[in-house]
């Protein structure tokens, strides 16, 4: 099977509204950022409606719907609030993430496995409804079965394991967990599930989670917020656009 499709890049904007949480009032806006975004080569914006509301609000998310034109993908926990608010919101995608509260980010992929009960009625309500489905796992055989059997259309691998390995210099291990990754890709694919990649990704380690030549769609967030700090938004997003084109290349 050959893979020549450009690698999707979904823009993270949560950490703006962050920095505006932190002080309150409106600025900085993580709606002028999403449409910067788009402008500097984003492919999507994904935003996470946390329960604690720490990231974007609920009046975030109706200003992104009416007025942002790239695909959103909606991140949120499984709970029944979080599904009301899926559907009542036509998003294009809709990610279904683990959330604990006193985490500081998501710390690993959602165990489908053995939340399968509880899952699977909100996969089917949201499919019903016409949202594509997307669940955030561990690169792992077990889970792609799940979420498969579940009617997920999408999976996004957890590459935070990677990201760690990689930061801490412990290499062969990041070479180790970016197999597993790409052999998670080419099952998943394999299902006929459509695998993004996301969580930790920087200009320093994306290449090789790019390459995966099975992979359709990075999601990047936090990096990129923070990169934007010193050399801008559209020129962090444009870096990170070539990187990933020239591991594709």
């Amino acid at each position: 099977m050959s893979f020549d499709h450009r690698l999707r890049l979904g823009i993270n904007i949560d950490h703006v509204a962050t920095i505006r949480n932190a002080r309150g009032g409106l600025h900085p806006d993580p709606l002028r950022a999403a449409k910067m975004a788009a402008k500097a080569g984003a492919d999507g914006i994904t935003l996470h409606l946390r329960e604690d509301r720490r990231h974007i609000r609920d009046e975030d998310l109706e200003k992104f719907i009416a007025q942002v034109e790239l695909p959103i993908n909606l991140e949120l926990a499984a709970t029944e609030e979080m599904l009301d608010i899926a559907l009542r919101h036509p998003t294009h995608a809709v990610c279904i993430v683990p959330e604990k509260r006193e985490e500081r980010t998501t710390e690993g992929g959602l165990d489908v496995a053995r939340l399968h009960n509880s899952i699977a009625p909100m996969v089917r309500k949201l499919a019903t409804a016409g949202r594509r489905v997307s669940l955030f796992i561990e690169p792992d055989p077990i889970q792609l079965a799940v979420a498969e059997a579940m009617g997920a259309q999408v999976v996004e691998l957890h590459t935070g394991a990677y990201a760690e390995a990689a930061l801490e210099g412990h290499f062969e291990k990041a070479e180790q967990i970016v197999e597993k990754l790409a052999e998670a890709a080419r099952i998943g694919t394999a299902r006929g599930l459509e695998v993004h990649a996301g969580h930790g990704l920087t200009f320093d380690n994306v290449t090789p989670i790019a390459a995966i030549p099975e992979l359709v769609e990075l999601n990047i967030g936090h990096f990129i917020i923070g990169e934007a700090i010193f050399i801008g938004l559209e020129d962090a997003i444009g870096r990170m656009r070539r990187l990933m084109d020239e591991a594709r290349a």
